[in-house]
């Protein structure tokens, strides 16, 4: 059984996203990093960058696929883990912790409310 925080929304993409202040953690869920299998590369965007609701903003890479990252909510890049093109196995050790892929500062925070809840996503995600 994976593991879903409640404090977090989630895509049906399998992208989590935590408010911090003004600001947006955006990662991928332990369910997402179970089902790829070990993580060897995550390509993310740069700071500065515009991210684009539902539109791929990056990939993670494992060693049986590549999988795009679709951006929970738009908004502009301003921090990234730099630590991930180093150990892109944090995405399978700490999904939650380690292995958040940026930080952005939302351009439309009301589209958080279009996510899921953690027990409206453990829902979708038992139902797979």
């Amino acid at each position: 059984m994976s593991t879903v925080l409640k404090d977090l929304r989630y895509s049906k993409e399998h992208e989590w996203v935590k408010v911090d202040g003004d600001t947006m953690v955006i990662g991928i869920t332990d369910f997402a990093q179970s089902e790829l299998g070990d993580i060897v590369f995550v390509e993310l965007p740069e700071v500065g960058d515009t991210i684009t609701v539902d539109e791929a903003f990056g990939s993670v890479e494992s060693v049986k696929t590549v999988s795009e990252l679709y951006a929970p909510v738009s908004g502009t890049v301003v921090k990234v883990n730099e630590e991930l093109s180093d150990n892109p196995e944090y995405v399978n050790e700490s999904a939650y912790e380690k292995a958040w892929m940026v930080v952005i500062e939302p351009s439309d925070a009301s589209e958080l409310e279009k996510l899921m809840t953690a027990d409206e996503y453990e829902a979708m995600v038992n139902e797979d």
